[in-house]
């Protein structure tokens, strides 16, 4: 793994380190090359190194997974079950970090929102209230800028929303997989760690990490 990218893992993601993470988000810029190249070497390392428990991914919508395929699985099946749509999200950009995934075992599960869901989100008001004042105006101007200043005002808000929605997706998502690798890992450790109540134990118990990107 080239030297640079270390700095993008914990410090304990050595090999034969179990992680103390439960989960890593590695973000991203869409037109950058360089991005989706980092996002393919750090899959294959935590996955080399037995510490990567699921791939989730926003560029596929929630409930898809390739858990039901195999490491030999070719590219056209990985992108029909998690219902890959390639003019959003360029196979050829992103499909490398996916397939580092399944062709060493591991899960690669949607993270996204539904395309029917976001329609739902924009009129949501209550989800102008999953943020504070100030990060929410944060928020839209982020919404703002991201769209080149070229929206009109009335969608920012909505489009704001959308955002909100997707984050809570992917939160979910993350969080679901999380108790998943717990529970399916860490055995005898779990018991113990539930018993005495610790966060910090059943973290450690499950030993691998779920990577967002």
């Amino acid at each position: 793994m080239p030297t640079g990218l270390l700095a993008l893992l914990p410090a304990d993601a050595s090999p034969g380190n179990a992680l103390a993470v439960n989960a890593l988000i590695l973000g991203e810029q869409h037109d950058n090359a360089d991005h989706q190249q980092i996002q393919r070497e750090v899959v294959e390392t935590l996955a080399a190194r037995g510490q990567l428990a699921a791939l989730a991914i926003e560029m596929a919508v929630a409930d898809t997974s390739t858990a039901q395929l195999g490491p030999q699985a070719g590219e056209t099946e990985v992108k029909n079950a998690l219902k890959w749509d390639d003019a959003a999200w360029p196979w050829k950009a992103y499909g490398p970090a996916v397939m580092a995934a399944v062709q060493r075992g591991v899960p690669v599960v949607g993270a996204n929102l539904p395309r029917a869901a976001m329609r739902e989100a924009m009129a949501n008001t209550a989800l102008d209230t999953r943020l504070e004042a100030a990060a929410l105006q944060r928020q839209n101007q982020n919404i703002r800028e991201g769209h080149c200043d070229l929206l009109p005002a009335s969608q920012i808000v909505p489009m704001t929303r959308v955002q909100i929605a997707r984050d809570v997706a992917m939160a979910q998502t993350i969080t679901r997989m999380v108790a998943r690798t717990i529970a399916q890992n860490a055995g005898r450790a779990l018991v113990n760690a539930t018993t005495n109540n610790s966060a910090a134990s059943l973290s450690a118990a499950a030993g691998k990490t779920v990577l967002l990107i």
